[in-house]
């Protein structure tokens, strides 16, 4: 399981099960584990935000923060975790999937105005560039985020 803080992503190394924290200004570069010096693959699952500093941290790196605003009584919300697990499984190392409790950290709600969940949001260099609300199929959600992040013409 993933964690998110102020500096980094928390990995556990797949071949010596080192932690190793894979700062925000990493992502998307190899990162090799400080005990066993094997490569360290991307995030390759939704992470739970734990802290509005280490949202901050994460929403301010290099790559682009797909952000499930969320709670855990919604039955929508429910139906899109499955669907972000395979979109952060195909999109490791481009997206950061991360999901927000909007019970738990309801400042972060507040900060960006959610007002039905779940919400989709797309966050690039700390700031929301594209939201869709609703529940959706994976290739749906990516469609979402390479429309986003699409350079423009």
């Amino acid at each position: 399981m993933l964690k998110l803080d102020a500096r980094g992503v928390i990995a556990n190394c797949a071949a010596c099960g080192q932690a190793n924290r894979l700062p925000y200004t990493g992502l998307g570069k190899t990162i090799r584990c400080a005990q066993c010096k094997t490569a360290i693959a991307p995030p390759a699952e939704p992470i739970e935000v734990l802290d509005a500093a280490a949202f901050d941290a994460a929403t301010r790196g290099p790559l682009p923060a797909l952000v499930d605003f969320w709670a855990p009584w919604c039955g929508p919300c429910k139906m899109v975790a499955p669907e972000l697990v395979k979109v952060a499984q195909s999109s490791a190392g481009k997206y950061l999937v991360l999901k927000v409790n909007t019970d738990v950290h309801q400042d972060i709600g507040a900060r960006f105005r959610i007002q039905s969940i779940p919400t989709l949001a797309l966050i690039i260099g700390g700031r929301e560039v594209e939201r869709i609300a609703g529940a959706r199929p994976a290739a749906d959600i990516l469609a979402f985020a390479e429309r986003a992040t699409a350079p423009a013409k």
